[in-house]
């Protein structure tokens, strides 16, 4: 038996899940839960991306995320508004983890990850999936489908969706 053959996971070190979280889905608190068996701490980074005019603010984000985790004791929420190099060396982590629904985000992720090292060598950008179910939930399909008054439900959880239905209501 190979090394790596091994079915037992050893956490190590921290990670930083980086993301605008606007809002968090399914797929998001899969990458979440499954990271958080993979590393002694979860560090959930949420940006604040003013540029992008997120739907709901970052302490409504940071809220959400709390909210969403607060069973895990080794996944820490927390909002940021500098350069997420700066933000993960703060942190004390070295691992960037990076969510591929589809093909098409790959490019993106694949740039992202060269700057970054760039920036700061030392650190390593890890890849996962969401399970298939979340394979192509985005946050931004899920904000224009709440919009319209669609049927959130099983994209996101159901404080989730309900805070959505919420805001839509406000921008309509």
């Amino acid at each position: 038996m190979s090394r790596c053959a091994s079915s037992t996971v050893l956490p190590q070190g921290k990670v930083v899940y980086a993301g605008t979280f606007d809002p968090f889905t399914r797929g998001h608190e899969d990458l979440v839960c499954r990271s958080a068996r993979l590393f002694d701490r979860v560090i959930v980074a949420v940006a604040a991306s003013e540029h992008k005019k997120p739907f709901f603010s970052l302490d409504e984000r940071v809220a959400m995320g709390k909210m969403l985790f607060a069973d895990f004791a080794n996944v820490d929420v927390v909002g940021f508004s500098c350069l997420l190099m700066e933000f993960t060396k703060a942190q004390g982590a070295h691992v960037l983890l990076r969510g591929l629904r589809a093909a098409s985000d790959f490019e993106y992720e694949f740039q992202l990850a060269g700057m970054n090292r760039q920036l700061w060598p030392e650190m390593e950008t890890i890849f996962l999936t969401p399970a298939d179910q979340y394979m192509f939930v985005s946050a931004s399909m899920v904000r224009e489908i709440a919009c319209f008054g669609g049927d959130v439900s099983r994209f996101v959880d159901p404080r989730v969706a309900e805070q959505l239905r919420q805001r839509a209501a406000q921008r309509r």
